[in-house]
């Protein structure tokens, strides 16, 4: 019976050493993942992806130290106001979307630097993975006006398209290429914390 209480005693304490998380949902009509590159050398185009969803975990204590993000894209949802161009964005020139429709991030390991965190992980696009690093910083946690519970999240970062075999492009007679390299990103999202056994 000793040995039994001991067993059941130390089951207890790791239950109680676990780290809860809470885990809040993206809203997607209050997120925004947007990008500019640069057209002709000279100007910058923007777009946006209006499609996507994610989570974002912290620790249930701190309430605002960052233990982990995911995120999915639609590639068929880019949009730069252009519909011209966005059909070529969605064509085997660039995202080819109906053979690589998603792009996604799973975080691996975060570092902690007060409200502000490094977030290593993996980035898929295009059919490549490739591991990098974004510097996130967490807002909040503040109450809406309905009663849920909300956090901000901005980041901001750059790709090589090149990387992810986004190569297409034209150089012109001036010097240059029509379509930049270098994919500049900045997300500003919000996120509502999900209640266990509510909808």
């Amino acid at each position: 019976m000793k040995r039994l209480l001991t067993v059941a005693g130390l089951a207890v304490a790791m239950a109680l050493n676990v780290r809860a998380e809470d885990v809040y949902k993206i809203d997607p009509t209050h997120t925004t993942v947007g990008f500019s590159v640069a057209h002709m050398v000279i100007n910058e185009v923007k777009g946006r992806f209006k499609d996507l969803e994610g989570t974002i975990t912290v620790d249930g204590k701190s309430a605002t130290q960052l233990t982990g993000i995911t995120g999915s894209i639609q590639a068929k949802s880019i949009d730069t106001g252009i519909e011209k161009r966005d059909e070529h964005l969605r064509s085997a020139d660039f995202f080819t979307v109906d053979k690589f429709p998603t792009i996604t991030f799973t975080s691996k390991r975060i570092q902690h630097r007060g409200s502000k965190h490094v977030v290593l992980g993996t980035f898929t696009m295009h059919g490549v993975s490739r591991e990098i690093t974004i510097p996130v910083t967490i807002k909040g946690p503040i109450q809406d006006p309905w009663g849920a519970t909300r956090i901000g999240l901005k980041a901001s970062l750059t790709l090589d398209r090149k990387d992810y075999g986004l190569t297409w492009n034209k150089v012109l007679e001036a010097g240059g290429v029509l379509v930049g390299e270098e994919i500049a990103i900045e997300i500003n999202a919000e996120a509502v914390k999900q209640v266990p056994g509510k909808k």
